[in-house]
């Protein structure tokens, strides 16, 4: 995929961003029947292994603050190398209407992630007021969802290279 590491304005448009929200830094701890026994570490050495599949780089970042993940989100508008955002907002993906205008600033393909299936638990889970803001939701597929959501934005960054 190397029409993925497009040019504009003199710089290299490469970078995916990876948010994770909070208590995902318990992963392989909290609730391991829902979230696996992999850890928080694992899944980051995954995505940089997809990454350097994908001739892509990551930044892995993961805050338990609503505002950090907004400042994060702010910041991410200025970074002209970004091509993309995963976002996995936890339980904010329920009512943070500031997460969601926060990805609506940001002009890059957006994907929300999410570890387990959201339909299939507390009827809460199955709401989420992050998705409208962002291009795909992919819910059920455990880690692989960031993999695949990393695929999506990779494939989209290529597309639009060819135009």
């Amino acid at each position: 995929m190397a029409a993925c590491n497009r040019q504009h304005g003199g710089f290299h448009m490469n970078k995916i961003l990876v948010i994770n929200g909070p208590n995902l830094n318990f992963l392989g701890i909290r609730e391991t029947k829902v979230y696996g026994t992999e850890s928080y570490n694992t899944l980051i050495q995954k995505i940089q292994k997809k990454a350097g599949e994908l001739g892509l780089e990551a930044e892995c970042w993961q805050s338990n603050h609503e505002g950090a993940i907004i400042d994060k989100l702010q910041e991410a508008y200025y970074d002209k190398s970004l091509i993309g955002v995963v976002i996995n907002p936890g339980a904010y993906t329920h009512y943070s209407y500031a997460i969601h205008d926060a990805l609506k600033s940001v002009f890059v393909t957006k994907v929300e992630v999410h570890i387990s299936d959201i339909q299939s638990r507390e009827a809460f889970r199955s709401i989420s007021v992050t998705a409208p803001a962002c291009d795909l939701q992919i819910y059920g597929h455990g880690l692989d969802g960031y993999l695949e959501a990393m695929e999506y934005i990779g494939k989209t960054a290529a597309d639009a290279a060819r135009k």
